[in-house]
């Protein structure tokens, strides 16, 4: 494990490894897809996901919108449940 303010993982198209969700602590669905809520926050507090590893294998224009929104998600998660961010 590494101690770190941000990360990001780009995967496209394969997926998450098990793994990894499993190291956060993210449950996945039946197609092995880590779970999130409408905010982008996977099941485990502070941890976001978007794109192909929590939607399946999408086209690039879904990753980025779904970027923008975790990008928002994680805003509000620091925010205390605020954000400027566009929705």
């Amino acid at each position: 494990m590494f101690d770190a303010d941000l990360v990001l993982i780009a995967m496209g198209f394969i997926g998450p490894a098990p793994e990894l969700p499993a190291e956060f602590g993210c449950k996945l669905d039946h197609r092995g897809n880590i779970v999130r809520d409408d905010d982008m926050m996977t099941t485990a507090p502070g941890v976001f996901a978007a794109g192909d590893c929590s939607r399946g294998q999408s086209l690039v224009v879904w990753a980025i919108r779904e970027g923008r929104l975790a990008a928002r998600g994680v805003d509000r998660f620091l925010m205390f449940g605020e954000t400027v961010l566009p929705g």
